[in-house]
């Protein structure tokens, strides 16, 4: 059975819904305080999948997802970096991309050193609305999808890179609804991100990073428009973590 660690605590409020995506996906999955990892209560090396959830990580002071991130680099270096070389997966969301970047995981592994950020949206306020996305096959968690329509919520969501990200790392990016090309205007942009990046993975497609919340989006209802459009039953974001799921029990 494919078993998810879905990271909780610290100002995250994202977890119930995290983990009902997993469970709907077919994994068993378990909710774990930040602190019991740290203390060594829960053992990472248990599960297969790791989600770094949505929220605001301590407030978000000193920006999103930066206390978190020193705490998990002080804490945790030894077992994380166990998990990603045994080829495992992790998904970050929203506060959980924010962390990621800070402990240098993404876009490629590189502890403690970040080359890319995510900082304050173009509006210069927090932004909550649904975006169209385009997906790329390479990362493991965006497999075989082509379009997405999913959530945003954040006010720290403007992607900035220092050097250019490798075409087949850019998981996802902000698209015009009618063109269907990548955008750099708002709102279909809803934050100025570089190339209108949403989310990208590491160099093994194998770590993911996204602004959007596909764990807002399992059911037809949650869709803004479920009244008067004759919608599936499940959800769009329901389909990234069925590709983790088939991808750990194919490994």
């Amino acid at each position: 059975m494919v078993k998810a660690l879905v990271l909780a605590g610290d100002g995250l409020n994202c977890e119930e819904e995290t983990k009902e995506a997993f469970r709907l996906a077919g994994a068993e999955v378990e909710i774990v305080h930040i602190l019991d990892l740290l203390e060594g209560k829960k053992k990472l090396n248990e599960f297969h999948i790791l989600a770094f959830t949505g929220g605001f990580s301590s407030g978000d002071h000193l920006g999103s997802g930066t206390i978190l991130a020193n705490r998990l680099r002080t804490g945790f270096e030894k077992s994380l970096l166990e998990f990603i070389d045994q080829k495992k997966l992790i998904i970050g969301i929203c506060n959980g991309f924010q962390t990621l970047v800070r402990l240098g995981l993404l876009p490629k592994v590189c502890w403690g050193v970040q080359s890319v950020s995510l900082s304050f949206n173009d509006s210069n306020r927090f932004e909550d609305r649904w975006v169209h996305l385009k997906a790329s096959s390479f990362c493991i968690w965006t497999k075989g999808i082509d379009h997405l329509y999913l959530p945003i919520r954040h006010k720290e969501g403007k992607f900035i890179s220092f050097a250019s990200i490798p075409s087949q790392q850019i998981a996802l990016q902000y698209i015009d609804e009618n063109t269907g090309q990548p955008t750099q205007t708002y709102p279909a942009n809803p934050n100025g991100s570089d190339d209108a990046i949403a989310g990208i993975c590491d160099p093994s497609g194998r770590i993911f990073g996204l602004m959007p919340h596909p764990e807002a989006f399992l059911f037809r209802y949650q869709h803004p428009t479920w009244m008067r459009q004759l919608l599936p039953e499940k959800g769009e974001g329901l389909k990234i973590f069925q590709n983790a799921i088939e991808y750990v029990n194919n490994s």
